[in-house]
């Protein structure tokens, strides 16, 4: 028999280090404190762990912007603190999966400082350096996603470097044969490491155009979407020439011999780009890049089962060889019972949303509060600390919302987060929410999560079938799932993504119904020989077909 790889169809959990527990009660997460709340990971019943950046950094990107690939910021510890994770996992059979930033440095990387100095340094030609034009002004017209143009001067080169973040998160130039190859010995330190695979962000960003072309301007009426709001002038163009690159998909392939080398490394690559589903297809493409990729098409404002279809069936259409992997929230989205229940948080929709997703084909990730049903927090513009948000106050609030502090108990100082003053605000809004308030209640959101992932697993065809989209009219989420090897475990998949009840037409013959309560509603009473079924709003039910 075939030999299914771990990872596909498994259930990974993201934790935010910054914001899951503080152990030393400095306001700030750390890796000890997932340890201490391993426990809470481990009876969600997940195959995996995607710890978000906890490497040496200034934090001027929380993370996201490195100055030491190999060692632990001592916000979040020591290297010993991550090996006692790891060893904490491996007694539970989960996986780590650490977030990779591979595409830019922090601006103090020593190979950064080593770099600005002038052109002819031994790192001179690591970042991607360029002359201004004959008036001075920038190389092209790229735009920083953070915004603004995405190019900084530097004086003491007479150079721009190209920095598609902040302005400290300058590019590395991957044309160059020495960066890639020192940015593969760094992610072979982790790999000797222990670790279960890499989530690789921004993944799609690591090449950029020789010849540095502009990028085409976009028109006003196709701005939005893909993450960004018509005022972000990032999105007054196609992307074309600053990220996607061709070149990239040949070190996606050197990557993947290095993971290769290590039994049962997963990779995950988070691509944005102009087309993500066709550059998912591609950057998983014949099983020999990527095993997964997961881009921003369901972290939209469209909630609608039509467009979880189209993007689903087209990612199907395309993909050969890979893996899809979905999620609904991330740390750079707001929380999805906000987003997708038009501002007001809906524990039945967080319940509808956690089976709907974990029915798709493919792995899932869940975001750390998203198993409690936890909405956007508000914050106050004093609050923030995140660069995006403080510069596109107030039309876009930035990333804060989404990565406040998990709450632990109800009653308790912070959340239970930390003794002392977090570094965001534990949401009064969300301690009605924490975990200790929803363990004892079965049908809870919290509650519901750990029986539907335990439930999940007992169905193969749900775990790693194929899927078959069914017509609907009516924004009811229609499929099918099935395994090619167990015809009885031909399960059809219906979730109501209206608020109220509706009915639907039915053209399968259901041989049952499958008990799936309390996250779905209750069908022990529907009689079988039914063409037509009432739904509840924001609920959904399963049924074995024939």
């Amino acid at each position: 028999m075939q030999h299914t790889p771990w990872w596909q169809g498994a259930v990974i959990y993201q934790v935010y280090p910054r914001s899951f527990m503080d152990s030393n009660n400095d306001g700030i997460g750390d890796l000890q404190g997932i340890i201490d709340r391993f426990d809470h990971i481990e009876s969600l019943g997940v195959d995996a762990v995607w710890v978000s950046p906890f490497f040496k950094s200034p934090m001027k990107d929380f993370g996201y912007d490195i100055s030491d690939y190999r060692d632990v910021d001592p916000l979040f510890g020591e290297l010993k603190d991550f090996d006692a994770l790891i060893a904490r996992a491996n007694q539970s059979n989960i996986k780590i999966i650490i977030d990779q930033v591979l595409s830019h440095t922090s601006d103090q990387h020593p190979w950064f400082e080593e770099s600005r100095q002038d052109k002819t340094n031994p790192k001179a030609d690591w970042y991607v350096w360029a002359d201004p034009k004959p008036d001075g002004t920038a190389p092209n017209n790229w735009m920083s996603i953070f915004g603004g143009t995405a190019w900084q001067w530097e004086p003491r080169r007479g150079q721009y470097y190209l920095h598609n973040f902040l302005s400290s998160q300058p590019d590395l130039n991957f044309h160059n044969p020495d960066v890639q190859k020192a940015v593969l010995d760094n992610v072979e330190f982790w790999l000797k490491r222990g670790v279960g695979g890499f989530r690789l962000d921004a993944i799609n960003f690591c090449f950029h155009d020789k010849q540095l072309r502009d990028n085409p301007a976009k028109p006003k009426e196709l701005r939005a979407g893909r993450g960004f709001s018509e005022d972000n002038p990032y999105a007054y163009q196609y992307h074309y020439y600053n990220n996607t690159q061709p070149e990239n998909l040949e070190f996606m392939e050197q990557l993947r011999q290095l993971f290769d080398k290590y039994d049962e490394v997963v990779s995950l690559g988070e691509i944005s780009s102009e087309d993500s589903l066709k550059d998912m297809a591609l950057y998983t493409h014949n099983n020999q890049r990527l095993n997964m990729a997961y881009s921003f098409e369901l972290l939209t404002d469209d909630f609608s089962a039509q467009h979880i279809k189209d993007t689903v069936s087209s990612l199907e259409e395309q993909m050969t060889g890979g893996w899809p992997c979905w999620a609904v929230s991330n740390h750079d989205a707001d929380r999805v019972v906000t987003r997708w229940g038009k501002g007001k948080e809906n524990t039945q929709l967080a319940r509808m949303l956690a089976a709907m997703l974990g029915s798709l084909k493919g792995s899932i990730c869940t975001y750390q509060g998203e198993e409690l049903g936890l909405g956007q927090a508000e914050l106050s513009f004093e609050e923030l600390q995140d660069p995006f948000g403080i510069t596109f106050w107030p039309q876009f609030k930035g990333r804060d919302g989404c990565r406040t502090p998990m709450p632990w108990q109800q009653d308790a100082v912070h959340g239970g987060f930390s003794q002392v003053k977090p570094w965001l605000p534990v949401s009064a809004a969300q301690l009605p929410l924490s975990v200790d308030a929803q363990e004892q209640d079965p049908r809870s959101p919290l509650n519901s999560y750990r029986t539907f992932m335990k439930w999940r697993k007992a169905h193969s065809a749900l775990v790693t079938g194929d899927i078959e989209f069914i017509s609907t009219d009516d924004n009811v989420l229609l499929f099918i799932r099935h395994c090619p090897q167990a015809e009885k475990q031909k399960i059809l998949c219906g979730f109501n993504f209206n608020e109220q009840a509706t009915e639907i037409k039915l053209t399968q013959n259901i041989v049952e119904f499958i008990d799936a309560s309390p996250f779905v509603m209750d069908t022990s009473s529907l009689p079988l020989d039914t063409n037509s079924l009432h739904i509840d709003g924001f609920s959904g039910f399963y049924a074995h077909v024939e």
